[in-house]
């Protein structure tokens, strides 16, 4: 088994979203689905009642923040209650665009962050050009969960690890040009990683300017296992073995 930790796999984000989940099914690989909206967490719990393979993130990220309503807010701690759910996901903050509306992204955080402490459920945490606001907000909750697509440096990764966070390893790790990624898991534990591929999104430097799928997994598993010098098989083994845990797949 190989678990995909982070995708966003349904037709609002993808035509073919059907073949995708039936080609994961049949390669024995486990995703996690994360959904971003009230839109996106309907079609997430939808593909998760239809697959067995396929495991429930539901959660409001920073792009809702302007729309987000206090019966939003109700529908989803609703939607936590279903079986299949696992987390609450994707969320988080970004200032990469700006911080015009930075007070309103930190505010739905927190509330997220509420949620997911009410339902005992771990988080998968979007954090961009926003790194020491993430690290402080998750400080004054009492939650666990995955750092997504971290790009961070191996001495925050560490201090997000002593939290009870561990860090997502996704497609930017074989890019060419992003040696800080590489440096950063030659520093911090394999036991703290997990493997993502955030499809459709960030493609492996092999499949760059096509449409990223979880069968992609294998070359971020090969890279790891490059770089740490290791059998890709116990890349796969350990990693597995920490999604397993965290999410109690």
């Amino acid at each position: 088994m190989i678990i995909d930790t982070h995708c966003h796999i349904y037709k609002s984000e993808m035509e073919n979203a059907e073949e995708i989940l039936q080609k994961a099914s049949e390669n024995d690989m486990h995703i996690i689905v994360n959904g971003t909206n009230p839109r996106s967490n309907e079609e997430v719990l939808e593909v998760s009642k239809r697959y067995d393979n396929v495991h429930a993130a539901l959660g409001y990220l920073y792009s809702f923040a302007d729309e987000v309503t206090d019966e939003d807010i109700a529908l989803l701690d609703r939607q936590l209650s279903s079986d299949g759910v696992i987390a609450v996901g994707e969320i988080g903050i970004d200032y990469y665009h700006g911080k015009d509306n930075k007070e309103r992204q930190i505010e739905l955080f927190e509330k997220m962050l509420e949620l997911a402490e009410s339902h005992d459920l771990p988080v998968i945490v979007h954090s961009r050009k926003a790194m020491q606001d993430t690290f402080d907000i998750l400080k004054k909750h009492d939650v666990v969960g995955s750092m997504h697509c971290y790009q961070g440096s191996a001495e925050m990764a560490e201090e997000f690890i002593k939290m009870g966070f561990n860090i997502g390893i996704a497609g930017p790790v074989t890019h060419k040009n992003n040696k800080k990624i590489r440096k950063m898991i030659r520093k911090i534990d394999i036991s703290h990683m997990l493997v993502e591929t955030d499809s459709p999104y960030l493609s492996p430097e092999e499949k760059r300017g096509e449409m990223n799928t979880p069968l992609n997994i294998k070359y971020i598993i090969r890279k790891i296992a490059e770089e740490l010098d290791m059998d890709e098989d116990k890349v796969i083994e350990i990693t597995t073995e920490n999604a397993k845990r965290l999410y109690g797949i």
